[in-house]
């Protein structure tokens, strides 16, 4: 007698091969519309199914992980990030939690120096001028932005697309600044041409470009706090594709507005979906580069990111530890 396969309940649309094969792998219920699940929907799911598909727009907190079923065993995250899962009430509860690390690295890396040569070179600006007709021609003292080459580049968060993103800007002429709650091997350092600062507020006041490239965690809530932003010298631009609770927006709005820094690049928001009213007028003011939470959005990695998911459940069901578990000390 062929085994039941397990119910498996996805939130958001994912790719269609991802799709196409889940179903052929499990019992499985897709989200055709692709709008996000309602706080019953997602409780429905927790007391029915035996395996939850969520994404970053799924908040799946203690009071959710309490109303699931006896049947329901495992969270395989649609996403490397799991801040949005609360993970230590899910093992209470004998639920494992997977995610897919790895497979954004190279996209996400590639967003953050985008963002870098984007803010420090004025790029949107200069599209917006030739889209809004406000350009008439070449002049000498126009649009000018700053060279990065020379500068010296702060990592916050020296995990695997801190070192992609190294790579790269060592390839710009960037010099490697680094703050990580670990320091890496020395080998590593010495490949990517890195400084290790154990205190983030002395390499805040030291480089050019400060990426954020570290988890969301309790811990690194507002890391980048108004006090450590003014560390920060007035020629210095700030860009987060990380998550947006790591940075004090308000605090770091106030800068911007008062010209106490050069520019930031944002990819993620404290409040997101929600865009603050006033980074919006910074935008248009030309201060500040906003992109809507896209810097892993590429096909491969969205695909890979789903076959992950899928490998995860396959070995989870066959009575196996999943490969991408994730416990509470890891966060």
């Amino acid at each position: 007698m062929a085994k039941k396969k397990p119910l498996v309940v996805v939130t958001r649309r994912l790719p269609e091969v991802i799709e196409t094969r889940m179903c052929e792998l499990f019992d499985t219920r897709l989200n055709v519309t692709d709008t996000p699940a309602t706080h019953e929907e997602l409780a429905e799911a927790m007391r029915t199914a035996d395996v939850l598909v969520p994404t970053i727009t799924d908040r799946i907190d203690s009071g959710l992980i309490a109303q699931a079923g006896e049947q329901m065993k495992l969270i395989a995250n649609f996403g490397n990030g799991v801040d949005h899962i609360d993970v230590a009430s899910a093992l209470r509860r004998s639920i494992t939690v997977t995610n897919t690390p790895g497979v954004l690295t190279e996209d996400t890396a590639d967003m953050t120096m985008a963002l870098i040569l984007a803010v420090a070179r004025r790029v949107v600006e200069g599209a917006n001028a030739i889209n809004d007709g406000n350009w008439t021609g070449w002049a000498p003292t126009w649009m000018l932005g700053r060279r990065i080459t020379g500068k010296r580049l702060g990592i916050v968060g020296m995990g695997r697309i801190g070192q992609a993103l190294a790579r790269r800007a060592n390839a710009f002429g960037l010099s490697i600044h680094y703050h990580n709650r670990r320091r890496v091997p020395v080998e590593i350092e010495e490949q990517l041409e890195a400084t290790y600062w154990e205190s983030l507020d002395q390499m805040l006041a030291r480089v050019d470009v400060v990426s954020i490239n570290c988890p969301h965690t309790p811990g690194t809530y507002h890391l980048l706090s108004a006090r450590r932003l003014k560390h920060l010298r007035p020629h210095a631009i700030l860009v987060n594709t990380a998550r947006g609770e790591v940075v004090d927006e308000n605090a770091l709005v106030r800068m911007l507005d008062a010209e106490e820094l050069a520019g930031a690049g944002l990819d993620v928001f404290e409040h997101e979906p929600a865009v603050s009213p006033k980074l919006l007028k910074l935008a248009k003011a030309g201060k500040v580069t906003l992109l809507p939470h896209m810097g892993s959005a590429t096909i491969e990695g969205r695909v890979d990111m789903g076959e992950k998911v899928i490998i995860n459940i396959k070995t989870f069901m066959d009575g196996h530890r999943p490969p991408d578990r994730v416990l509470p000390s890891m966060l």
